[in-house]
């Protein structure tokens, strides 16, 4: 198949594009003024934190993209794998990042999907191992504190896959792989793992809330789609966010487009619960909704409301909902619009010649693709990567982290 990403040479080999982004990265400044570990989602490949790797690294960070085990190789390294396994990977990257940096320099760790998961977890243990580094912020982006209870219904005919005919009961589902940066099949121990590192995260966070020692735990910047099919957009809310102590910490939700005319197509997007968030008085960090306007406008705005208020402030963005997204997407946070191989728009400042994942839009009979249309439909890039960008980059400047170029 020439679209596939093992074909040797063809337009999908990530071999071809200058640098395998499925492998371990590191982005050297010529003065280190702080570090940082990127942690990826599951099925994915360090690729996916490359643009947050870039923004910080021009902000001085010297920045590790760390491979997890069974990624960025073939989907079968999946069937294998411990979630024990992503942890110990997790402590030799930051380890690392600490001793590359040295012990003055801020320690950053960015996680997305099961990543963010991973960086909860190490930061949780490095608050009772003195010998685990602990990090001064950590920023995430649409973090697996929570999934959907499909792993262990899908896992209960595991028993039987050691036999030849039972062998694709390993599988949830076997997809051609033509994304050269993630794994389109599913194995169903990837999904067992993610339960199970997910429900030892939430035990580990319980247990220090009620015995009064989260205190300690570092502010954290976390970015999520309100509507997210991957993850429990309310597990961040209610079994993490709701237990931080400290009001440094902000939450940041992307809405669904709530264009008055798309709304007769979205009946589950109700907003009773965010509007219920909003209302809440005891939230221990700030919150953050990007939405509509008003419902006739497909403009943004940002409703931003301090911690332990009620009280929303209202400030107009300088951006919009493009008129073909009705939401976000868990695949779409942490990549921009021009991202080459998932953005919705061309980058003229690459030469990428594979396949533009994010600006497929075919049209056909149903039934004759051999790949999913729900797949090529899903929105791969965010379309508000610019204000996340601006995020990004005021919570690092308030790290005191002197800019390159400025008097230190």
């Amino acid at each position: 198949m020439t679209y596939c990403r093992y074909y040797a040479g063809g337009p999908q080999d990530p071999e071809g594009h200058g640098r395998n982004w499925n492998r371990t990265f590191k982005l050297v400044p010529e003065r280190i003024r702080g570090g940082a570990l990127l942690l990826h989602g599951l099925t994915d490949s360090p690729y996916s934190l490359r643009r947050i790797g870039e923004i910080l690294h021009a902000r001085g960070f010297y920045v590790l993209g760390l491979r997890l085990p069974a990624h960025g190789t073939a989907p079968s390294a999946l069937t294998t794998v411990l979630w024990e396994d992503w942890v110990a990977a997790s402590r030799i990257g930051a380890r690392h990042v600490r001793h590359r940096i040295g012990t003055g320099s801020p320690f950053v760790i960015a996680g997305y999907s099961n990543g963010g998961a991973l960086a909860v977890k190490y930061t949780l243990d490095a608050m009772s191992d003195p010998g685990l580094p602990p990090p001064d912020r950590l920023v995430l982006f649409s973090p697996e504190i929570g999934i959907t209870p499909f792993a262990s219904i899908s896992n209960a005919d595991r028993i039987l896959s050691f036999l030849p005919y039972f062998k694709k009961f390993k599988w949830l589902s076997i997809e051609p792989e033509y994304d050269p940066y993630k794994y389109n099949s599913f194995p169903k121990n990837a999904g067992q793992q993610a339960q199970e590192i997910t429900a030892t995260l939430q035990d580990q966070v319980e247990n220090r809330s009620e015995t009064g020692r989260f205190a300690g735990f570092p502010p954290v910047l976390t970015f999520l789609s309100w509507i997210d099919s991957t993850v429990e957009t309310s597990a961040t809310i209610h079994r993490f966010y709701d237990r931080l102590e400290n009001a440094s910490s902000e939450l940041v939700v992307f809405d669904v487009n709530r264009f008055d005319q798309l709304a007769p197509f979205l009946p589950s997007a109700d907003d009773g619960p965010l509007k219920h968030l909003q209302a809440r008085s005891d939230l221990p960090y700030r919150l953050t909704v990007i939405t509509n306007a008003a419902p006739d406008s497909e403009l943004a705005i940002m409703q931003t409301q301090a911690p332990h208020s009620r009280s929303i402030d209202s400030t107009p963005l300088s951006i919009s909902w493009p008129p073909e997204v009705y939401s976000l997407a868990h695949v779409a946070t942490p990549f921009p619009p021009d991202d080459p191989v998932y953005g919705g728009k061309a980058n003229v400042n690459t030469r990428y010649r594979g396949l533009p994942l994010g600006r497929l839009q075919p049209h056909g009979e149903t039934g004759l693709l051999t790949v999913s249309v729900g797949q090529l439909m899903r929105l791969r890039h965010n379309p508000f990567f610019a204000y996340m960008e601006e995020r990004l980059l005021h919570e690092i400047d308030s790290l005191r982290v002197p800019i390159p170029g400025s008097n230190p």
